[in-house]
């Protein structure tokens, strides 16, 4: 069976990109010495500082597979491959919802979704609902407390 790629804004995917070189980088280079400064305290049994930077080690190691796991399954959506007269991924969507009420969201890749700076997924309700949709287009949003009707008024490709 053929994995699954995870969509990707070209911003994050250079931010996975980024962490995964600091982290090969810097952070190892940090636990190294860690490890080595827990080593000089003796005992290694009775040692909690060696515990605490092995645990580092790990927590380290651990991200850095996932990162590049992430990556290896990632594709960018491209400016190119983006129809610039639909909704899609790198795409900033107004809706206007029944009650008059105008929000405005950044639609990303599942890995991306940051919901406080209003970064949706592309797989949440919301996203569903708009992909491949135009300005003046009304779409239903499939709600956990029901449907919701909203009007784009607005979308625009995102250059970041």
């Amino acid at each position: 069976m053929a994995e699954q790629k995870t969509k990707y804004t070209k911003e994050g995917f250079q931010k996975l990109i980024d962490e995964l070189d600091y982290l090969k980088t810097v952070r190892r280079a940090e636990v190294k010495e860690m490890l080595k400064e827990a080593r000089a305290f003796g005992d290694l049994s009775e040692n909690s500082e060696y515990d605490e930077a092995r645990d580092q080690q790990a927590k380290c190691e651990s991200r850095i597979a996932e990162l590049e796991y992430l990556i290896k399954n990632g594709v960018v959506m491209s400016e190119e491959e983006a129809n610039k007269n639909i909704v899609s991924i790198g795409s900033t969507v107004t809706l206007k919802y029944k009650d008059g009420k105008e929000v405005t969201y950044y639609l990303v890749g599942s890995n991306e979704v940051d919901p406080l700076n209003k970064k949706i997924s592309d797989l949440s309700p919301i996203g569903i609902a708009v992909i491949g949709k135009t300005k003046g287009d009304t779409i239903t949003i499939a709600a956990p407390s029901g449907d919701k009707e909203a009007t784009i008024v607005h979308f625009e490709r995102t250059k970041k």
